[in-house]
């Protein structure tokens, strides 16, 4: 008879599990998550069902990811370039630029800026287009912000990207990021893609070629040098000289 109702208590709750409708959401990131759904709704984008999507989630060590970056580990610039795998991007740089010479060329002369500096700054963030990150933007911002890691930084990003994805008629979670939601072969944040992003394609190589030297040109006239515009691209030092050494590489 125990067995019995053991047996019968095991079912029940094994029914009562499964027909118990999924949270969105659980603590502790409940109230955050809230304030950022009404945040957002009062901006006029409803994303209550993004974070009902089975492709939504939260990456918990969201945190630890910027801790752990590869400018804050590194104690030297030759660790830094070890950790960018600098040798191997120095033997492609000039295959890169042979093979998009002539957008390149256009860059440099729209914008004023050093075409081996653009072709750097793609092979740095994404090797020449090979590695646009594993994680998505969406979860990324939204899980930065329910960690309350640079929580206003995350809301702005949030709603840039609501605004690009319903622009362009993009899926949000159909895109790649970095584990930062940075995207594409530039590896734009969302501000950056609406301000300073040339072209409908964010996946096409010329277009990005062309939204780097734009981007560069805009902070180059207010800083007044190429260097320092490079450095408002990730503000590390450790980062514009890879940046500067990998564009002297380059024989074209």
């Amino acid at each position: 008879m125990f067995f019995r109702r053991l047996k019968a208590s095991l079912v029940y709750l094994l029914l009562l599990i499964l027909t118990t409708p999924a949270l969105a959401y659980e603590d502790p990131d409940n109230e955050n998550l809230s304030s950022l759904i009404s945040y957002l709704e009062k901006k006029g984008f409803e994303v209550q069902s993004l974070l009902d999507d089975p492709r939504f989630e939260l990456y918990q060590d969201i945190a630890d990811r910027f801790r752990k970056s590869a400018e804050r580990k590194s104690q030297s610039l030759d660790s830094y370039k070890r950790v960018l795998n600098f040798e191997d991007k120095a033997r492609k740089i000039d295959e890169f630029m042979a093979k998009y010479s002539d957008q390149l060329k256009q860059a440099e002369q729209e914008y004023g800026i050093p075409s081996s500096v653009i072709a750097a700054i793609i092979g740095i963030e994404s090797d020449f287009g090979k590695n646009v990150g594993s994680y998505n933007p969406f979860n990324a911002y939204v899980s930065m912000y329910a960690n309350e890691y640079r929580k206003d930084f995350a809301k702005a990003q949030i709603l840039e990207l609501l605004k690009f994805t319903k622009r362009k008629n993009i899926d949000v979670f159909d895109l790649k990021s970095s584990y930062a939601g940075a995207i594409t072969f530039a590896q734009f944040i969302p501000y950056s893609l609406n301000k300073w992003f040339v072209g409908d394609d964010i996946f096409d190589m010329n277009n990005n070629i062309m939204s780097v030297g734009n981007y560069l040109a805009y902070f180059k006239k207010r800083t007044g040098d190429i260097e320092t515009a490079v450095l408002r691209y990730n503000p590390s030092r450790l980062y514009t000289k890879a940046v500067m050494d990998l564009a002297e590489q380059a024989r074209s």
